[in-house]
């Protein structure tokens, strides 16, 4: 299930994708997710606690097979991916809000990915046990925050340059992005179409319900647009990477790996249509309050 894709050009292309995200972004940035964290205990409740319950629900209501449930669930419970920050970055979403909840749920893995990953262990009978390699926690805030910082320090030094590669930044990121999905679909042609008849239906349901809720449910309390989209991508895009990492090297199952990938290739498709689908409507919006008569004084 691996290959050189996932493993070295994913995080290589990412690490350069964080590097242009960082700079657009300064320290003010984090200090006003500090002051206000209603957006992010919001998010980690949702991704904590909210979605593994409707992916308990989704496997059993199709009946899945104990392994590919087992998958399920170990991709429920693995944290964000940095590609969360891509997806907001195109759809102009608070990466800043991403960045942080990447970090701080990728702290949390360590103790909820076990718990949850365990749990559907024990209820499908499948008598093993599974913990969270800690050597993925420092790829995903080397990734992460690394570049990042070097951008932030670049954006500080020089502001005009930072400023002159937004939009080359922005088209190299969806170039790089459309790239990645046709190496993960070219890589894995041989098994695309077993892999979505046993859990394509499954694996669709549980990314649209991710997004969807990653945005109605913070925006319901209150929270920015620009949060309510951050918070959509983090929820939406797993870290299938990891979670294929888990399922082969530590429970040994490449079966239990199979939603990761396939949930992978879906969540590229369906992020990017819901980021499209929200620009569009914010931009209808915006024309629709722009062109509203203002009542005469």
């Amino acid at each position: 299930m691996d290959s050189a894709l996932t493993t070295i050009g994913l995080p290589i292309a990412l690490a350069f994708i964080m590097f242009g995200l960082g700079l657009d972004l300064t320290v003010d940035d984090f200090k006003r997710v500090g002051k206000n964290p209603k957006a992010v205990v919001v998010a980690l409740t949702c991704q904590l606690l909210v979605l593994p319950a409707v992916c308990f629900g989704l496997v059993k209501l199709f009946d899945l097979p104990p392994l590919l449930a087992i998958g399920m669930m170990l991709l429920a419970s693995s944290p964000g991916g940095t590609t969360a920050n891509l997806f907001s970055h195109l759809f102009r979403g608070d990466v800043a809000l991403n960045i942080s909840l990447t970090a701080v749920n990728s702290l949390l893995a360590l103790i909820t990915l076990p718990l949850i990953t365990n749990f559907a262990i024990d209820h499908f009978d499948q008598g093993d046990s599974v913990s969270l390699p800690f050597n993925e926690v420092v790829q995903v805030f080397a990734i992460v925050l690394i570049p990042v910082a070097i951008g932030m320090y670049v954006h500080n030094r020089a502001p005009g340059f930072s400023a002159r590669m937004d939009k080359p930044v922005r088209i190299g990121s969806a170039i790089i992005l459309a790239v990645l999905v046709l190496g993960i679909m070219v890589s894995e042609r041989d098994n695309i179409v077993d892999y979505l008849a046993d859990v394509g239906v499954v694996a669709a349901l549980f990314c649209a319900l991710s997004l969807l809720t990653g945005y109605f449910v913070p925006k319901a309390f209150g929270v920015t647009e620009r949060q309510a989209i951050a918070s959509s991508m983090e929820i939406g895009v797993h870290n299938g990477t990891l979670a294929i990492f888990v399922a082969v090297e530590v429970l040994d199952s490449t079966e239990a790996s199979v939603p990761a990938a396939v949930y992978s290739v879906i969540m590229f498709i369906f992020a990017a249509a819901w980021g499209y689908t929200i620009s569009r409507r914010i931009h209808r919006d915006i024309a629709a309050a722009d062109e509203a008569p203002t009542a005469e004084v």
